[in-house]
């Protein structure tokens, strides 16, 4: 009797505190999050046009390396070329990935804050919830 009677005071209390934990979820749609972010915008147009810059070094080394009828300069040009391609395209690719990391930190910074302002024990991405919890994903402002 004493033990149906403590297994059915630990299932109130676990229950209680499912239900408690329940209340505290919330959910975002990082994927909305970020296609509505202003500088996600402007740092997608800025790689564009860097990777504009990039088609361009391709076109004048193409031009170039025809011009060019001695194979020696031919292959000093295509080392030039190669050199000052592999080097942009890296600066540029590290250059977007640090920027896109920042502000992914910001946009969780900005889930955190509202978290924890609202007093939310969990945030999950709207993806990965089947059911349940409050979307907050209006709430959050990103630029």
């Amino acid at each position: 009797m004493k033990k149906s009677f403590l297994i059915l005071i630990l299932c109130l209390i676990c229950t209680a505190n499912l239900v408690k934990a329940a209340d505290s979820i919330a959910v975002v749609d990082l994927q909305k999050i970020v296609s509505n972010s202003s500088q996600v915008k402007a740092l997608k147009q800025e790689h564009s046009k860097k990777m504009d810059e990039l088609d361009k070094i391709i076109v004048n080394a193409r031009g170039a390396i025809a011009n060019e009828t001695d194979s020696a300069k031919i292959l000093q040009l295509e080392e030039k070329y190669t050199k000052e391609f592999n080097a942009k395209k890296t600066a540029l690719e590290n250059d977007y990935n640090n920027r896109l990391n920042a502000i992914e930190k910001s946009i969780k910074d900005e889930i955190s804050k509202k978290a924890q302002k609202d007093k939310y024990d969990y945030v999950f991405a709207k993806s990965v919830v089947l059911y349940g919890g409050k979307d907050i994903t209006n709430e959050i402002n990103v630029k």
